[in-house]
């Protein structure tokens, strides 16, 4: 059985080193943006943070598959019988990065089953990383200080993050009901698995996702949720759920409160 603890400060220097060669590239003026097939953008940063991190993990964790956004389509076939692997988001929030708005991560985690049971969610351009697991806890990490996080109890005004590139009608129909049915709603942008990361650390109460994303930009980040007392469900209130044949996401929320605490905006999402 992989042991959390022994894992959890290995990871956080991974991304650290990643964020660094990431940095490079951002302070330069020529990104070396290129388009990949699905017209999303890649930039130099995105591959040079893949290298350190698969090179870093096969080191570290042998016996354990690593599958990354920028290593290329591996089957379900051969990865539907995997116990666990690594799943990996080099750089998430590649249009921020590109915009230079500082709200892009690394994104590690350790995925057993269906399920993130440890992450790691790194920023290069602060420096802060968020840290969680199962039996571990989580943690913020600024300036060489490790603090715990948990969630907090909802209160008013509920805060909602959205995301700093896509909101739309469904989040706008949300946010409404929740103020009808509740009061005062407070909104927050931000880019990146950062969103998850402000109700793991107790800043939001709810991101609500009505737009596509993979399994490797939420995994980590859904780690920390966890392990802060929070849950991540799609949009019937189940788990959401990893390494599916089809690598995107369903529409989901993250909570930082009991699901029975948030069964009421249903009416707004079904």
């Amino acid at each position: 059985m992989t042991d959390f603890n022994t894992l959890l400060n290995p990871l956080a220097d991974i991304a650290r080193e990643a964020g660094e060669a990431i940095l490079e590239v951002y302070e330069r003026d020529d990104h070396g943006v290129e388009t990949k097939d699905d017209k999303s953008p890649i930039t130099e940063a995105d591959k040079a943070a893949h290298d350190i991190i698969e090179a870093r993990l096969k080191a570290l964790t042998p016996e354990i598959p690593v599958y990354s956004e920028e290593s290329g389509d591996i089957a379900f076939a051969d990865r539907k019988d995997w116990p666990q692997f690594w799943l990996v988001d080099p750089l998430d929030g590649t249009k921020e990065f590109i915009k230079r708005n500082g709200e892009f991560t690394v994104n590690i985690a350790l995925i057993r089953g269906d399920t993130p049971v440890l992450g790691v969610v790194h920023v290069p351009v602060t420096g802060i990383t968020y840290l969680g697991g199962e039996g571990v806890g989580a943690f913020k990490e600024q300036n060489n200080e490790r603090q715990p996080i948990t969630c907090r109890a909802r209160t008013t005004p509920v805060v909602m993050v959205a995301s700093r590139s896509h909101g739309g009608e469904a989040v706008e129909k949300l946010e409404a009901f929740i103020r009808e049915e509740v009061g005062e709603v407070e909104r927050a942008s931000m880019g990146s698995s950062l969103k998850l990361c402000l109700v793991a650390e107790g800043s939001a109460d709810i991101y609500p996702r009505l737009a596509p994303t993979s399994e490797w930009d939420t995994a980590a980040a859904h780690a920390v949720v966890t392990a802060a007392g929070g849950v991540v469900v799609n949009t019937a209130f189940e788990p959401l759920q990893y390494n599916k044949e089809n690598i995107l996401n369903p529409h989901f929320l993250v909570l930082g409160q009991s699901i029975d605490e948030w069964r009421f905006i249903a009416p707004a999402i079904g």
